[in-house]
C-alpha cells in the first residue's frame, strides 16, 4: 500500500469513529449534516494529497543538484577552494575589526581593504557588500587625529599635569611617552621650563591600555 492509499485510509477510519460517536447523540438530520462536512474534509485532504503528490513527482523530476556542489561551483569561477574562501573571511573579518576599533594608521587600513578589493574572491555573494561598499564607508567616515600636536610649556607646568589635560592623554601615567618624544629638549623629566614647545603624539592602543591600567591600580600612599 502505498503513502497515498495509507493516509486516505486513517482520514476514513477516523472519519467513521467520529460519526459512530456523533450518532449517538444526534437527530438524524444533525447527523448527515456532521456526515456531510467530514465528507467535505475528506475531499479536501484527498486534493491536497494528490496536489503534494504532483509536487514531489515535479521535484524529482527536476533533478536538483547537492547544494555542497553548488558552493564548489561558485567557488571555481573566481578560481577558489574552500580552504581560500575560509582564509578570505578570517582576513576580512579582522581588518573589519581593526576599522571598527579605529586601529591606525588609517592608509595602512585602506592598503589593507584595497588588497581585499582585489581579491576575486570579493566578488562573491557572501563578501561583495561588506568588502566593496560598507568597510570602504566605515574608512571615509573614520576621522584620524593628528599624529602629533604641540603644546607649548607655561609657569607651574610638569609633565605629568600636562599628560592630565583632558586635551592630551587625561590620564597623568602617560608623561613618559611626552618625555620620549621630546628628549631633544627636556634633559630631566622634572626639570621643563616656560616657553618650550613639546610635541603630544597620539596614544598607540598599547600605550592607551597600559597606562590606563596604572591609572587604575594606583593607591596614593597614606597621609602620615
Amino acid at each position: 500500500m502505498n503513502l497515498k492509499l495509507k493516509l486516505l485510509s486513517i482520514v476514513s477510519l477516523l472519519l467513521l469513529f467520529t460519526a459512530v460517536n456523533f450518532a449517538q447523540e444526534m437527530t438524524k438530520e444533525q447527523w448527515e449534516s456532521e456526515m456531510a462536512t467530514y465528507q467535505n474534509k475528506k475531499a479536501a485532504l484527498e486534493n491536497e494529497i494528490s496536489a503534494l503528490k504532483s509536487d514531489i513527482d515535479n521535484l524529482k523530476a527536476m533533478n536538483l543538484q547537492d547544494p555542497e556542489e553548488c558552493i564548489d561551483e561558485l567557488y571555481q569561477i573566481v578560481g577558489a577552494t574552500r580552504n581560500d574562501v575560509n582564509n578570505y573571511r578570517k582576513a576580512v573579518n579582522e581588518l573589519d575589526g581593526k576599522i571598527k576599533r579605529k586601529e591606525g594608521p588609517k592608509s595602512d587600513r585602506q592598503t589593507d581593504l584595497n588588497t581585499l578589493k582585489m581579491n576575486k574572491i570579493s566578488a562573491l555573494p557572501e563578501f561583495f557588500t561588506k568588502v566593496h561598499n560598507q568597510m570602504q564607508k566605515d574608512l571615509d567616515n573614520w576621522v584620524e587625529a593628528p599624529t602629533n600636536i604641540n603644546y607649548t610649556v607655561v609657569k607651574g607646568d610638569h609633565l605629568w599635569g600636562i599628560a592630565k589635560k583632558q586635551e592630551h592623554y587625561g590620564n597623568p601615567f602617560a608623561w613618559p611617552v611626552i618625555y620620549k618624544a621630546n628628549r631633544d629638549q627636556i634633559k630631566n623629566p622634572d626639570l621643563i621650563y616656560p616657553n618650550q614647545t613639546f610635541k603630544i603624539p597620539n596614544l598607540t592602543e598599547e600605550e592607551k591600555s597600559k597606562y590606563e591600567k596604572l591609572r587604575v591600580n594606583y593607591k596614593p600612599a597614606p597621609v602620615q
